[in-house]
């Protein structure tokens, strides 16, 4: 198959573009059409694919941002996403102050970009350590998709990085931004069901499915397959292993456990009081495939016990996050027994959480203006995530594994110490 070239694809890129029907009003972007681009948060989105398609058409909209600089491996994505921008400041594009968006398939040539303020990162989890250093390294405030890391390690050392450089860092653990979960965890905070003893939930099952067998398949001439694998090992081309359906791949990440447990892990986590620590046991059952492209676990029942002996469980199908506690249970739909826990007002002198105004992209980008924490910054999302790949490595030696949440290793685990990280492929490195 033919490859097409960066710059085929940008002319062509550039044509669609100009024919992209303008259909945004200064209205419906509100200040943001007259104020002085200087004055707005310059940011650049590295991925553009369903999550980040998603971030982008609501920073288009956000008066108090300028797009700059689009990122993706795919061709196709970016055409669509170009037109998603020019169609958005369609109004100043007509009066001849806007120009378009920067489009390429290498973060690099974002990140020496001075018109550059902070980067919106949603890409698969095995690139998000190399982009979100690189982007500190750069100088560039990050808000990056959860789970935050592919292993423990790269979690480790995403937060030495971003604490030496100084810069924002948000995690997309969108849940801490928004009321009911925060209401519903200062209530256990604050012992509306007494003693915490555990909290369940579910993750999902795969949403994904793949043959017994496969074949490889020609790489689609807009998708520069090499640069998708980057850190993670050489594998030929199949349409199920990019995309989506990363997930169900152990070379790009750990399943449902860590792409939405990471989310019910930072809950739990908030609501023990724990974002700092972790559990000090992890184990869990699950079903490998045998066959098929995928290689996550399935059926996963995985429990994380803390020194307080309150336990989080993640299972494929556990529903809605629930608190159970000596004095009753309340989930987060605010569901609770005895009923009427969640109209409780959390009094002047209990413990409130970390309240932010707006979403969790404006809690972002209002810290990246006043250099403030976020609700989600590095920490936070390292230790999420944390919970998530221990569940995983127990589930990999099929045995239970304890964890010093304080130095972040096994006691006399070497074996189990040996799954915090992976080798990534050359000329990848951190």
């Amino acid at each position: 198959m033919k490859t097409l070239t960066r710059r085929a694809w940008l002319n062509r890129t550039a044509a669609a573009a100009l024919a992209a029907p303008l259909v945004v009003s200064a209205r419906t972007l509100g200040a943001a059409a007259n104020r002085a681009p200087s004055d707005r948060v310059g940011v650049a989105s590295i991925g553009i694919r369903n999550m980040g398609g998603n971030h982008l058409r609501g920073l288009v909209r956000n008066a108090d941002v300028q797009m700059v600089a689009l990122c993706d491996v795919d061709y196709g994505v970016l055409e669509t996403a170009t037109k998603t921008v020019n169609s958005a400041y369609a109004e100043r594009k007509r009066s001849g102050t806007f120009t378009g968006c920067f489009q390429t398939r290498d973060f690099h040539e974002i990140l020496g970009r001075p018109d550059v303020d902070a980067v919106v990162i949603a890409v698969p989890d095995h690139w998000h350590i190399a982009i979100a250093t690189a982007a500190c390294e750069a100088g560039k405030d990050v808000y990056c998709e959860k789970p935050l890391s592919l292993t423990i390690e790269q979690g480790q050392a995403m937060v030495r990085t971003v604490r030496r450089t100084g810069r924002v860092f948000q995690t997309g653990t969108q849940r801490r931004s928004s009321s009911r979960p925060r209401h519903v965890c200062e209530l256990v905070r604050n012992g509306r069901i007494g003693r915490v003893q555990r909290m369940t939930c579910g993750v999902g099952g795969w949403n994904r499915q793949c043959d017994a067998t496969w074949k490889p398949e020609p790489v689609p001439a807009e998708l520069d397959y090499d640069m998708w694998l980057g850190p993670a090992p050489w594998a030929p081309y199949h349409h199920l292993r990019c995309h989506y359906s990363f997930r169900f791949i152990l070379d790009y990440s750990g399943g449902q456990l860590t792409n939405n447990g990471a989310h019910w892990a930072d809950i739990g986590q908030w609501a023990l009081g724990a974002d700092g620590s972790g559990p000090v046991e992890v184990e869990g059952t699950c079903d490998w495939p045998k066959t098929g492209l995928f290689t996550v676990p399935q059926n996963i029942n995985v429990t994380a016990t803390y020194a307080s002996g309150a336990q989080l469980n993640f299972q494929d199908s556990g529903g809605v996050p629930k608190f159970y506690g000596s004095q009753g249970w309340i989930d987060l739909n605010g569901q609770s027994d005895p009923p009427g826990l969640f109209d409780s007002t959390i009094g002047p002198d209990e413990i409130r959480l970390y309240q932010s105004e707006g979403t969790h992209m404006d809690n972002f980008l209002a810290c990246v203006r006043h250099r403030r924490e976020p609700a989600a910054p590095v920490e936070i999302g390292h230790r999420s995530a944390t919970v998530c790949h221990l569940g995983v490595i127990a589930m990999r030696l099929g045995r239970k594994v304890r964890w010093d949440p304080a130095a972040e290793r096994f006691p006399d685990d070497p074996e189990a110490d040996r799954l915090t990280g992976r080798a990534m492929r050359a000329p990848w490195h951190v």
